[in-house]
């Protein structure tokens, strides 16, 4: 329907892969996308605020048809709301906010795949929180370089380093990826027995009994730190002998494949320290989860 305030030329969305509205309206979209621009709690390399804008920007270039998959993955339908406000008092406050805000469209119709695009990765604690009140017997499957089990870190105990501790103190929680840990976080994870796969994995079986051992609803979350630097750079944290993209994508793909995906975010993109390329890859690994979690199974 052509829109009374704007001549009748053609106009670019600017919303996640510039779909027209039939394709991003709330009322008919199978996933919604909530972009959380924060990085107050960002220790290392500062930027992440502004990731969301750059995902969204570079994702009108991508193509809406996954050849992977063979589906066109606009066809799902996706809306994508306008930023959250970031509230710069206590992080408390802007994990509260999150968890509203995914609330809030999780339970729309009869529930849509809620992403949250960060942002720092303490934007996953409000996330997480919201889905395990829809989903009382929720896993997180937290992928990162790092494991984010400070009980405080730098003044907080709501910063990206305690993103994983907060969540384990309420759902079970498995890690991947992880390649740089504190001495705290090792005998926390000891001493709760937490299924962490670090990095690289010792061997196969390793990955198998992770994703084995995940309950039947599962909300991922992904700090882009755990891919290589050499293929991601642009993130606040980088730690070198990361994963590969095919790595990645093949664990999404699998959990997706064999477990109900409730939920999800991909944080951490730092756009000013990279180039163009790497807010292109962020935008394409939030459009593959989209279509693991929604797409049809495959063999």
């Amino acid at each position: 329907m052509p829109d009374p305030e704007r001549p009748p030329v053609p106009w670019t969305p600017t919303n996640f892969l510039a779909l027209p509205p039939e394709q991003s309206s709330l009322d008919t979209a199978a996933a919604v996308l909530i972009p959380v621009p924060i990085d107050s709690t960002t220790s290392f390399r500062t930027g992440a605020r502004h990731g969301p804008a750059a995902i969204i920007t570079a994702s009108a270039a991508l193509e809406d048809y996954d050849i992977e998959l063979g589906v066109d993955v606009a066809d799902f339908g996706i809306h994508t709301t306008p930023p959250l406000e970031p509230h710069v008092g206590d992080p408390h406050h802007m994990v509260e906010r999150v968890g509203s805000a995914v609330s809030h469209y999780a339970a729309q119709g009869s529930g849509k795949l809620t992403g949250v695009i960060g942002g720092d990765h303490s934007a996953s604690i409000g996330s997480a929180f919201a889905q395990l009140d829809r989903y009382p017997n929720l896993s997180v499957l937290y992928i990162d370089a790092h494991a984010d089990l400070r009980d405080e870190y730098q003044g907080t105990r709501w910063g990206h380093g305690s993103g994983a501790r907060r969540i384990a103190e309420r759902c079970p929680i498995s890690l991947i990826g992880v390649r740089n840990l504190a001495l705290e976080e090792r005998q926390y994870i000891d001493a709760r027995r937490i299924p962490v796969c670090y990095w690289p994995p010792g061997n196969a079986g390793e990955l198998d009994d992770i994703i084995a051992g995940l309950p039947s609803d599962v909300y991922i979350s992904v700090d882009l730190d755990v891919l290589d630097p050499a293929e991601m750079p642009a993130v606040g944290t980088p730690e070198p002998g990361g994963m590969r993209w095919l790595e990645l994508t093949g664990i999404l793909r699998r959990v997706c494949q064999e477990r109900h995906v409730v939920g999800f975010d991909v944080c951490e993109l730092a756009p000013d320290q990279g180039l163009p390329a790497h807010s292109y890859v962020a935008a394409k690994l939030v459009y593959k989860l989209i279509a693991y979690a929604l797409g049809p199974r495959w063999g």
